[in-house]
């Protein structure tokens, strides 16, 4: 075998690995992706179990106290440091967006809608944060996608006014905003991720929000914590831990593996099954027609979106 012969097995080898390293990685963040959306999935049942007693902001509040203090302990073990000066007012707007401010929206729009309904509109956010993509870094969005786009905003409007034109549910306009802030948040964790690890962009960003939240202790938070009952508490702790603190980390690993935010971001297009399933399952909610017909107009319109974008 010639010198030639053995520098074109080596490249193949070597191509080869590159490969298979990179089917690796795109496994593995959409496996963490994966169980981030049905973590936040589930967040939506035991969300409206929480909100029995407390009220939108004590409940977020309690929710990132957990949150807030699991990351510290995670952050003290694995010596994370503290992040630049320079960055600090980037954490602090990741914080506001992506959970003090974002939980608040939140809380308020789910304590107006069912589970699953509630999920649905959060599941357009991929196409906010494509949009935002558009505007802020002029990223292309095809004709199909535009369409698509249309085609969402319509399931939007059909969720809102089945029940009658004057029967507008404004939780859906807090979902909505809940959306736009959770499309930010994206957007900013793929940019700190360039220059901080997952761990330290989620784990920043949580206890920030958490520190953000306490001013809220006054308004009931003692009087509502000593009213609520263990179903409440086990709630409002997993909360915390699963849906908020593992998995942002977990989708905060995604984005930095993934080359695109799409990539990831599109795995919320599954959301809203796994909460019809979980809502009726722990809140015994019984979808409508107006659902089935909003989330089927929606989710066409999202997977065209994926498509055609």
């Amino acid at each position: 075998m010639t010198m030639t012969d053995k520098e074109k097995k080596e490249s193949m080898v070597k191509a080869e690995n590159i490969t298979e390293k990179r089917k690796i990685k795109i496994r593995n963040y959409h496996i963490f992706a994966l169980i981030t959306v049905t973590l936040w999935a589930s967040s939506f049942a035991f969300t409206k179990v929480a909100l029995e007693v407390f009220t939108v902001p004590v409940l977020s509040m309690y929710r990132f106290i957990f949150a807030g203090l699991f990351m510290l302990v995670f952050a003290i073990v694995k010596k994370i440091g503290l992040p630049a000066k320079k960055d600090i007012p980037v954490f602090l707007l990741s914080a506001a967006i992506g959970f003090s401010v974002y939980q608040l929206v939140f809380n308020k729009g789910i304590n107006m809608l069912t589970s699953a309904t509630a999920c649905i509109v959060i599941a357009i956010t991929p196409v906010i944060t494509a949009i935002f993509a558009r505007i802020i870094f002029k990223e292309k969005i095809r004709a199909g996608g535009w369409i698509a786009i249309g085609i969402c905003f319509f399931g939007i409007v059909v969720l809102m006014l089945w029940d009658g034109v004057l029967s507008i549910n404004t939780g859906i306009f807090w979902m909505l905003i809940a959306a736009v802030f959770l499309a930010g948040y994206n957007l900013l964790q793929r940019k700190l991720t360039k220059r901080y690890t997952a761990l330290q962009a989620t784990a920043y960003s949580i206890i920030l929000g958490a520190i953000m939240l306490l001013v809220f202790m006054p308004f009931g938070g003692v009087e509502q914590a000593a009213n609520a009952g263990l179903r409440h508490w086990l709630s409002v702790a997993y909360m915390g831990i699963f849906p908020s603190a593992i998995a942002y980390l977990l989708w905060s690993k995604a984005l930095s593996m993934a080359e695109k935010t799409s990539e990831v971001s599109n795995f919320m297009f599954i959301q809203p099954a796994i909460a019809m399933l979980l809502g009726f399952l722990i809140v015994f909610e019984v979808p409508t027609m107006g659902m089935y017909v909003g989330a089927a107009i929606i989710i066409f319109g999202l997977f065209l979106f994926s498509a055609k974008k």
